[in-house]
């Protein structure tokens, strides 16, 4: 089996060995275990189950809920010579059907689909015709109502587990989670036995950093003055994406920004100017990093702090993966508390404004009560702003909440690719006479895209306009032009986001917002802010200790490199010194209950002055340690401390 392995990821991938932790998954999802992998961003993900699939016969069933994500995959399988296809919210049913078919019939090895898709009726209908291996699960923190991102539609996976054959298994992937998450996460899922393969989230080189300052911009080019190399700036407003890009621009940076709003086109444009190495920093929203692997950034700023301390450690983990000195920084002011809860409140507008947006929303589409199930349209939120007098961020959060509680879906991804199929077959193709443009389209297509008989390919109207010589609107005319002949059926991408109604629109006063959707993920929300606050505050505990902890991982030293760690104590010595020589004091005191100063001095481990001041500074300061007549020792429960001390 090891040949084979390593023969497919050669083959298809050009790599000649496994990342940490890859076989390990890959040989536990072949023996038939479900398993889940805690994996960091950028670590490798998709290739512990794409590297099995290939290797067994059957197909990949791939749930994630990051579209712009599975279509660059299944465009990267593709262009590998792997068939693979993707179902998610926004395709027409015809286009559904067919992807499902290929499924059935087609000899396909991976099927990407969104959440949403699985419960379909649709779905689960086909699904028994089909040879699955194994089914994935990506971004499986979503499934935890304890995780920081909650999906409810991740809740329906186990129904497909009990209509597929029990000997395929579950493959959950996720960068972070918690121990309750990991637990839930298994839970949800019915693995038949817990099984969790993880790498340790310890990461040596990146020293994790709090700046408080009230001129964050100012501090912001200070660090990137001090510290070379490709750089993050995360903040959680598109605007101030482009604003914070132009400051730096004026003052000569090489800078850009990114956020999910943007064309697709732009997007690959902005991604690859920064990968190499063009564009030396990139400021965006938490809309990017997903899927990109760079391993030589530098430094990753946070201007505004995320909502949970799992989001800062995957955003903030996307610096330094070449395993070379990098830094992630956050950028906090005095009223950071206050930003963050403000936040909160945005993100749970009232109930009764959620209802007052839905019942908006059924007139702006109008749609009549009990009637709109399955019913898709497009959505300006610029345009429904003006009409109805909402702003856009209660708009954007109630229609997430409306989401949860499963009255619609809203794809807030503008950016879809156009599609095409060709109804006619090759021979046919060849048979018919068209003008030179369409022609020279047809060529092209045929020597861009695979499988484009048998199944919809993703095309990319800019890329045909340049190979034909002809403008994108020439090119789109023709293809639609070609549409209407019969000869390929031609989805052009779509502009805006889209709302998708679940169910018949609903009577206002019979809307019901669970508290499970809104008051207890209020509750957590609140809870995971209140760490995130915490981990901003703390100037004791050594940065890298507090967010193992909050993983379930135990480090026993000091990261030595956190400005935590580097902050000089009064003695004059670090916290890494003053709390490396506590440790072993400790120890040594908990064995001999009293040791002679000058015999500590000489064993602690520091150099015999820094071991000196270090002990001074710990009996001034440690209320458990105390120096009598040249010995040191614990203080008693029922002892005063003796602080005066003359260590010589």
């Amino acid at each position: 089996m090891a040949d084979i392995l390593y023969d497919t990821l050669e083959k298809y991938w050009g790599y000649k060995s496994f990342r940490p932790l890859q076989e390990d998954i890959i040989r536990f999802v072949l023996a038939g275990n479900d398993t889940l992998g805690l994996m960091p961003t950028g670590g490798g993900k998709s290739l512990t189950f794409q590297v099995p699939a290939m290797t067994v016969e059957g197909l990949c069933i791939v749930v994630t809920p990051l579209i712009a994500l599975m279509k660059d995959q299944v465009d990267n399988l593709r262009s590998r010579g792997i068939k693979a296809t993707t179902v998610y919210s926004g395709m027409t049913g015809d286009e559904i059907n067919k992807h499902l078919d290929n499924c059935i019939y087609g000899d396909y090895k991976f099927l990407y689909i969104s959440p949403e898709r699985i419960h379909t009726e649709l779905f689960k209908r086909k699904l028994p015709a089909m040879n699955v291996c194994i089914l994935v699960v990506d971004e499986s923190h979503c499934i935890s109502q304890w995780g920081y991102d909650f999906r409810p539609s991740y809740l329906r996976i186990a129904e497909i587990r009990k209509i597929l054959p029990e000997s395929v298994p579950v493959l959950a992937l996720t960068a972070t989670a918690t121990p309750d998450v990991i637990d839930d996460i298994q839970e949800k899922l019915l693995f038949r036995k817990k099984n969790v393969l993880r790498k340790s989230f310890v990461r040596d080189n990146l020293a994790y950093m709090v700046r408080m300052t009230e001129n964050k911009m100012d501090a912001l080019i200070n660090i990137l003055r001090r510290v070379a190399g490709t750089a993050i700036v995360y903040v959680r407003n598109r605007k101030n994406t482009q604003e914070i890009a132009q400051m730096l621009q004026r003052e000569g940076y090489s800078a850009d920004f990114f956020h999910a709003g943007l064309q697709r086109e732009e997007k690959i444009r902005r991604q690859d100017a920064w990968k190499n190495g063009t564009c030396r920093i990139i400021v965006a929203t938490n809309a990017f990093g997903m899927g990109i692997d760079k391993p030589d950034v530098r430094i990753v700023v946070h201007i505004d702090m995320p909502g949970s301390l799992e989001e800062y450690f995957q955003e903030a983990g996307r610096a330094g993966r070449d395993e070379k000195k990098s830094y992630a920084v956050a950028l906090c002011s005095s009223n950071e508390s206050s930003i963050l809860n403000k936040r909160i409140s945005n993100e749970y507008p009232d109930k009764k404004t959620i209802i007052r947006i839905y019942e908006a929303l059924g007139n702006y589409f109008q749609i009549a009560v009990g009637f709109g199930a399955s019913l898709t349209r497009d959505f300006s939120i610029q345009d429904f702003c003006r009409s109805f007098k909402f702003s856009a961020v209660q708009i954007h959060n109630a229609l997430k909440i409306l989401e949860s509680a499963g009255y619609l879906e809203y794809d807030e991804e503008p950016d879809s690719n156009s599609r095409i199929l060709f109804f006619v077959n090759r021979d046919e193709l060849y048979r018919m006479k068209f003008d030179k443009l369409s022609d020279d389209i047809i060529q092209v297509i045929l020597r861009s895209y695979t499988g484009i008989f048998a199944d919809y390919a993703f095309i990319d109207e800019s890329v045909i306009a340049a190979r034909t010589g002809a403008s994108h609107d020439d090119v789109y005319k023709a293809l639609v032009m070609l549409s209407k002949s019969h000869v390929i059926n031609y989805i052009p991408r779509r502009k805006m986001p889209q709302i998708v109604f679940v169910r018949n629109r609903e009577e206002t006063n019979r809307v019901v917002i669970p508290r499970s959707v809104y008051e207890e993920r209020l509750e957590r929300k609140q809870k995971r802010m209140k760490e995130v606050v915490e981990y901003i505050n703390d100037q004791k505990h050594c940065r890298t200790k507090i967010l193992l902890r909050y993983f379930g991982e135990k480090l026993n030293k000091d990261c030595r490199i956190c400005d935590v760690c580097l902050r000089k104590t009064h003695s004059g010595l670090k916290n890494w010194e003053i709390n490396t020589l506590k440790n072993k004091l400790m120890q040594e005191l908990n064995e001999k209950k009293s040791i002679p100063a000058n015999v500590l001095a000489m064993e602690l481990p520091l150099e015999k002055e820094k071991n000196l001041t270090a002990l001074r500074y710990l009996i001034d300061n440690d209320e458990n340690i105390q120096y009598k007549n040249g010995v040191i020792s614990l203080v008693s429960f029922t002892e005063a401390k003796h602080i005066g001390c003359n260590l010589s």
